[in-house]
């Protein structure tokens, strides 16, 4: 069992930067695949962006490439999204989640254990 904590969440201006953490208690992150996902209000949850099991390859949304960086620091037991460049269209509640011992994956059914997410807003 893995259990999942966001934070970094908050109210940025357009432009800005935040930093999402996903501290991990359970079992280590070092043999867990994981994304990042958002859901805005009235819309579906997304992909945002995904590390593989073994941390050597990232994948993002077309909509966040450039301004996004997925990372972990496996002895803290932390996952990090960095996010430049923030959009109002950002905004969101962003979720992370992890599977075992995967490459990357874009899917929500493709994960087994999610946080409860934190909330990002971008003003304009």
């Amino acid at each position: 069992q893995v259990q999942l904590v966001e934070s970094g969440g908050g109210l940025v201006q357009a432009g800005g930067s935040l930093r999402l953490s996903c501290a991990a208690s359970g079992r280590t992150f070092s043999s867990y695949a994981m994304g990042w996902f958002r859901q805005a209000p009235g819309k579906e949850r997304e992909f945002v962006a995904a590390l593989n099991w073994s941390g050597g390859n990232t994948y993002y949304a077309d909509s966040v490439k450039g301004r996004f960086t997925i990372s972990r620091d496996i002895a803290n037991n932390t996952a990090y999204l960095q996010m430049n460049s923030l959009k109002p269209e950002d905004t969101a509640v962003y979720y992370c989640a992890v599977r075992y011992l995967v490459g990357i994956r874009l899917f929500q059914d493709d994960y087994d254990y999610w946080g409860q997410g934190t909330q990002v807003t971008v003003s304009s």
